[in-house]
C-alpha cells in the first residue's frame, strides 16, 4: 500500500484516543512522513519518533514487532522466555507490558521488570533467567520524541544481522497490526531484589579497594541510572552527590538540554552544581544507562572527556594494574570497532593481547565474546560512542560497570595528586596523541534518506582526497572487500553500508549511515605530536567533506 492507502486504513480503525486525535490533526506532509513506510526494523530493533502511523513507534507497531519476534522464536523452538525492561520515555512501560502480553498469547513466558532499569541489567537478566531473547524499550540517547525496541538473543547480546533478517521476514508477514491478540498471563515480575544479584557481579570488576577521597557529581539525565547508581556508589564508600533536578524520572527531560552524554550541553547544569560543591568529577549516564560521559576538574576547569579517551583510560588502567598484580591473562582478548580510536589497539598490543575489531555496535562485540568465551578470556570492549564493557557477564555496553571503574580510577589518581587528564597525558606520551571526531549529519524524511544514499554512492566512487596524505587502502564493508595497493582481499566483517579510507600517518575517515536514525555519521581519526595540531587538521578535512556533501 502507498502512504495514502495506509493512512485511510488507519482511519477506519478504532485507535487509542490519543492516537486518533493525532491522526485527525496531521497535515498532508505529516501524513506522508507517518505512513510512507513501515518503521524500519534494523539490525538491533526499532527506533523512531513516537506517534500515529506505520512509520512511528506506537502500541500497534510495537505489537507487530513483538508478534514477528514471537513467530521467529516459536519457529526455532526458542520458547524458554523473554526478559523485558524499559526506560523513562513516554509509554515505555506501556510498550513493555504490551510486548509481554503479545508474547503470552503465543505461549511464550516473559520476565518483566516492575520498574525502569538499565539496558545492561536487561542483558544480564536474559542470561540469568536463561531466556531465549530479551526486549529493551528505549531510544537510548535520542531526543524525547523518540522511543525504540532493542532485541537480544539468548547470549544477552543484541541480535546479529542474520537473526534480524529472519525476524524482519516474520514481521513482514503480518498485514494487520490491529488484529494482534494479547493475554495478561505467564508474566513474571522482576523486582528490586534483582539489583543486588547484578551489582554483586559489578563489584568484582574493582582492582583496588583504597581510601575514598574523590567527590562525584552524578546525573542519570532523568533515566534508568537514577534508581541504581548513586546508591551503589555510596554503598562502596564513594562521596557521591546526585544532581537532584535530573534524578526525576521524566519522559520530557525537563531539566536537561540533551539526553546524550556526547553533547556538551548535557553537562551544563551538573558542572555548575559540581563547581558549587567543589567536586572532582561529573558523571552522566544516558537514559538507558549503557553509555557514560564524564567531565573532569583539571586545574580548576571542568574538561569534557570523549568516549575514545575514556575507553583508553579504562583499558590502560586495567592492563597496567592487573599486570602489576599478575592478573592479566596472556591469551585475553580486547574488543573494539572500526570507528573507535586506534589507541585501543596500540595499548592492547603493547601488552601482547589480541585485538578483535568489529563493526560499530556492541552486538558484534557480544557475538565475538561468545565465540571466544571458552578459549580467550574477555579483558575489555569498547566503542567510540561512550560505551564500554569491563566484565562480560553482561553482553552489551554497561555504564554501571564503567562508572564504578572510572570512580576507582579517578580516586586512585587523586591519591597520587593526579587527574584523569594527567593520566591521559601519560598515555599520549607513551603511545602518541590520537584524536578522533564524529560529525553526525541529519537528513530527515524520505528526501533525507535519498540524500544519504547519494552521499554513500558518491564517496564509494570518489574517495576523499586529503592534502599531503596518500590513500593507502579502503574497506567497502557492503561489498565485503579490503583494497590495498590495488589488491582486493575479503573483509571478515558482516556486510553493512560502511566505507573506511586509510591514509598515511594514521589518518582515516569512515562513512556510516545510521541504522536507526535519519543521519549519516562521518568519523575522522588522526595521530599527531600535539592535540591542538590534531584538532586543527581534523577541522580542515571535515570542512572539505562537508563542502562536498553540500553539492551532492
Amino acid at each position: 500500500m502507498n502512504y495514502k492507502d495506509n493512512y485511510n486504513f488507519w482511519k477506519t480503525q478504532n485507535l487509542l484516543p490519543e492516537l486518533e486525535k493525532e491522526l485527525n490533526t496531521l497535515t498532508s506532509f505529516e501524513i506522508e512522513d507517518a505512513f510512507y513506510q513501515d518503521l524500519t526494523f534494523g539490525t538491533g530493533g526499532l527506533r523512531g519518533i513516537m506517534g500515529v502511523g506505520t512509520n512511528r513507534v506506537n502500541i500497534y507497531t510495537i505489537s507487530k514487532a513483538t508478534l514477528g519476534l514471537a513467530n521467529y522464536l516459536t519457529k526455532h523452538k526458542l520458547t524458554r522466555g523473554v526478559a523485558i525492561s524499559y526506560d523513562n520515555r513516554k509509554d515505555s512501560k506501556v510498550f513493555a507490558k504490551q510486548a509481554a502480553m503479545v508474547l503470552a498469547k503465543q505461549g511464550i513466558p516473559s520476565y518483566l521488570f516492575d520498574a525502569l532499569r538499565p539496558t545492561p541489567m536487561l542483558s544480564f537478566a536474559v542470561r540469568y533467567f536463561k531466556c531465549d531473547a530479551g526486549i529493551m524499550i528505549t531510544a537510548s540517547h535520542n531526543p524525547k520524541a523518540y522511543n525504540g525496541y532493542k532485541v537480544y538473543d539468548q547470549t544477552g547480546a543484541q541480535i546479529n544481522p542474520a537473526t534480524a533478517k529472519e525476524i524482519i521476514n516474520e514481521i513482514s508477514k503480518i498485514t494487520n497490526p490491529f488484529e494482534i491478540e494479547t493475554l495478561d498471563d505467564i508474566i513474571t515480575p522482576i523486582d528490586e531484589s534483582f539489583d543486588d544479584i547484578y551489582l554483586d557481579l559489578v563489584k568484582k570488576i574493582s582492582i583496588y579497594d583504597e581510601e575514598k577521597q574523590i567527590k562525584i557529581v552524578y546525573s542519570p539525565l532523568h533515566g534508568t541510572g537514577g534508581p541504581i547508581i548513586p546508591k551503589f556508589l555510596k554503598q562502596q564508600g564513594y562521596d557521591v552527590y546526585p544532581y537532584m533536578p535530573q534524578m526525576i524520572v521524566d519522559p520530557a527531560f525537563s531539566n536537561t538540554k540533551s539526553s546524550n552524554p556526547e553533547d556538551a550541553i548535557a553537562y551544563e547544569n551538573a558542572i555548575k552544581y559540581a563547581k558549587e560543591i567543589n567536586a572532582d568529577i561529573v558523571m552522566l549516564t544516558d537514559p538507558d544507562a549503557d553509555r557514560l560521559g564524564i567531565a573532569v576538574k583539571h586545574k580548576d576547569t571542568f574538561v569534557l572527556v570523549t568516549g575514545n579517551q575514556t575507553a583508553s583510560v579504562e583499558l590502560n588502567y586495567i592492563l597496567s594494574e592487573k599486570q602489576k598484580l599478575n592478573q592479566l591473562p596472556s591469551n585475553g582478548h580486547v574488543y573494539t570497532t572500526n570507528v573507535t580510536t586506534d589507541l585501543i589497539k596500540v595499548i592492547a598490543q603493547s601488552y601482547n593481547l589480541d585485538v578483535i575489531t568489529t563493526l560499530t555496535g556492541f552486538k558484534f562485540i557480544g557475538e565475538q565474546a561468545q565465540i571466544y568465551k571458552d578459549t580467550n578470556p574477555y579483558v575489555f570492549g569498547c566503542e567510540e560512542s561512550y560505551g564500554s564493557l569491563i566484565s562480560d557477564f553482561v553482553r552489551d555496553k554497561d555504564a554501571v560497570q564503567a562508572i564504578y571503574l572510572l570512580s576507582e580510577i579517578a580516586n586512585h589518581l587523586k591519591l597520587q595528586q593526579m587527574t584523569i587528564i594527567d593520566y591521559l597525558d601519560i598515555i599520549y606520551n607513551d603511545y602518541g596523541v590520537y584524536y578522533e571526531y564524529t560529525n553526525p549529519m541529519k537528513f530527515a524524511g524520505r528526501e533525507g534518506a535519498d540524500k544519504i544514499k547519494r552521499i554513500m554512492a558518491y564517496f564509494r566512487q570518489n574517495p576523499p582526497q586529503i592534502e599531503n596524505k596518500t590513500l593507502l587502502a579502503y574497506d567497502d564493508v557492503l561489498e565485503g572487500k579490503h583494497v590495498e595497493d590495488q589488491v582486493e582481499t575479503k573483509l571478515n566483517l558482516p556486510k553493512s553500508n560502511v566505507l573506511k579510507y586509510y591514509y598515511t600517518d594514521n589518518t582515516w575517515i569512515v562513512f556510516r549511515p545510521s541504522g536507526t536514525e535519519p543521519k549519516i555519521k562521518i568519523y575522522f581519526g588522526v595521530k599527531a605530536q600535539h592535540i591542538e595540531h590534531a584538532k586543527a587538521f581534523v577541522q580542515k578535512i571535515e570542512k572539505l567533506i562537508v563542502d562536498q556533501i553540500d553539492t551532492i
